[in-house]
């Protein structure tokens, strides 16, 4: 096949591809027989007044001699034969014993794919999940934000698909990994949208996930492997040369294992406090903490498209946005910006008020939301390597106690923020977090390096985006979750613990992931790492 790279194409251009690929190579429509969709994207900057265009990288099958027709345009680089397809993850031998299985800790993306791995090479995995299944997940998340009650095992934190699912299922990652089409394919197999394999920010949506992870989980299971929800890992165990060799589980039962992959995610705190009394190797890392903002998504839709916003042709509008202070070496920046979607309550504490964002696929709910956060580096708070854990509640009680203490959480419009007044209800989108706000000053529940960087940084960005800084904008706390404040180390070629030989720490809560696509990948990774060392190729 002939790969064509950067083909632009004006997006209310309703031709076919096959036609538009005809023209471009110089032969007839009848000609290309298959034109596959290998990357798109939206360029909407205006150069010279160009049109927002699509991007796209195509696989073409053309009738006749395709190297032929490549000769005529060797001189143009972004024409040229299409690569082989992406590498294989390769088949192991099955175990020898299935006496002590490989076990899995937590099914957010992490530990999912690499259960999913392990099954498919026959290892039989146990996959425990301190939370439950996704449905009745589902049901405990929807009645607290109603108003009722709040489940420390069932939350936006906890439960099949991890805090992931409660979002807004993008799969946008830094990550260039050979695998990527491999965790992609298999969320296709699992019910996902097949655009997500081309589209260069893919989104899944909370909605479609929820059926996602569970359609993944009957795979692991029908190849093999369990999956035990409401089974927290409290406990390990290792031989006398401290190699691990098995799991306490609920405080009563013993699992043998002959391996663990540690995918905990990133608030899984009494977790990460058995982990230091084990002695297990762990350091503190950076984070970042801040609020969640509120915007009508045609102000987002108008700043990224102009007179074209609200074309059906276009994906809901997004943005990034950073502000560097060189002064104090600090950054402020948007982070996990959701079009259309929602801003919800994700605590997995009583007592703390924690903000997250959501979307669904279709991202049509009038509103855009994005963190706005700040970092916060592992000198401002204690030398203590859980001290970011301590860091991170403390703000999260404060926003507790500011909302009413009723996981109400705290409001401020943009405009009484940075005045120093408070109190505003004169909002310029309804809040749409549950189960419900308190308009109260925000300096209250943040650092003050914390406000003093978005006070900067919000007139700075109003320059980029018009209306980013109105004054009715409003913006909730606090966001705390952005990443886990912690890493657990572990060896770079084996996968391993440093200190805890048979331990897999994975995904974000191990500090080595941000995402669903990047745990994923880690889970998968580490599982394939595990095969190596514990397999023969066949």
């Amino acid at each position: 096949m002939i790969r064509i790279a950067n083909f632009n194409v004006n997006f209310d251009d309703a031709r076919e591809l096959k036609v538009l690929v005809a023209e471009r190579l110089g032969v007839a429509a009848d000609m290309v027989s298959l034109v596959k969709v290998v990357r798109k994207a939206v360029d909407a900057r205006r150069f010279h007044g160009a049109p927002i265009r699509f991007v796209y990288m195509l696989d073409v099958a053309v009738q006749g001699s395709e190297k032929k027709l490549l000769s005529r345009w060797k001189k143009d680089r972004n024409v040229s034969e299409a690569p082989e397809a992406t590498a294989s993850l390769g088949q192991f031998s099955p175990p020898g014993r299935e006496d002590k299985p490989p076990v899995v800790v937590g099914f957010g993306p992490a530990g999912m794919f690499a259960a999913l791995t392990l099954a498919r090479q026959g290892w039989r995995p146990v996959v425990v999940e301190r939370g439950c299944d996704v449905d009745r997940r589902h049901e405990d998340i929807a009645r607290f934000w109603s108003g009722g009650g709040f489940d420390e095992k069932s939350n936006v934190q906890f439960g099949e698909g991890g805090a992931g699912t409660f979002s807004d299922g993008k799969l946008t990652t830094r990550v260039n990994d050979p695998l990527m089409g491999q965790v992609l394919a298999d969320f296709v197999a699992a019910g996902a949208p097949e655009e997500i394999l081309y589209l260069h920010k893919p989104h899944i949506g909370t909605d479609m996930l929820r059926q996602v992870v569970k359609n993944i989980r009957q795979e692991i299971i029908r190849l093999g492997g369990q999956v035990r929800f409401e089974t927290q890992v409290t406990g390990l165990e290792a031989d006398s040369d401290g190699r691990l060799r098995g799991v306490q589980l609920n405080g009563q039962e013993r699992l043998a294992a002959g391996a663990v992959f540690l995918g905990i995610g990133h608030s899984a705190r009494d977790t990460y406090q058995m982990l230091f009394d084990s002695k297990v190797a762990m350091e503190a890392k950076p984070f970042a903490i801040g609020v969640r903002i509120e915007h009508p998504q045609d102000l987002i839709d108008v700043s990224q498209y102009g007179q074209d916003a609200g074309s059906p042709f276009l994906p809901t509008a997004d943005y990034a946005l950073t502000y560097n202070d060189k002064a104090s070496g600090r950054g402020a920046y948007s982070f996990c910006m959701c079009p259309g979607g929602q801003v919800v309550a994700a605590a997995s504490e009583a007592g703390g008020v924690v903000t997250n964002g959501m979307s669904n696929y279709r991202r049509d709910s009038g509103v855009a939301n994005s963190a706005l956060l700040v970092t916060v580096n592992t000198a401002d708070f204690a030398s203590h390597v859980l001290g970011g854990i301590e860091f991170q509640r403390q703000w999260e009680r404060l926003a507790f106690r500011l909302g009413g203490g009723d996981y109400r959480a705290p409001v401020q419009t943009v405009g009484d923020f940075l005045s120093g007044r408070q109190g505003s209800r004169d909002f310029l989108t309804k809040p749409g977090y549950l189960p419900g706000v308190k308009p109260v000053d925000l300096h209250g529940c943040l650092p003050g390096f914390v406000t003093d960087m978005l006070a900067a940084a919000l007139p700075y960005w109003d320059r980029k985006i018009h209306g980013f800084a109105h004054e009715g904008a409003v913006m909730t706390g606090v966001e705390t979750r952005s990443s886990a404040p912690c890493r657990i180390v572990r060896d770079r070629e084996s996968y391993q613990s440093v200190s805890m030989p048979g331990l897999y720490p994975i995904g974000e809560g191990a500090g080595y992931a941000g995402g669903i696509m990047s745990a994923a990948l880690d889970g998968m990774n580490a599982s394939l790492a595990f095969l190596r060392e514990n397999s023969h190729n066949i």
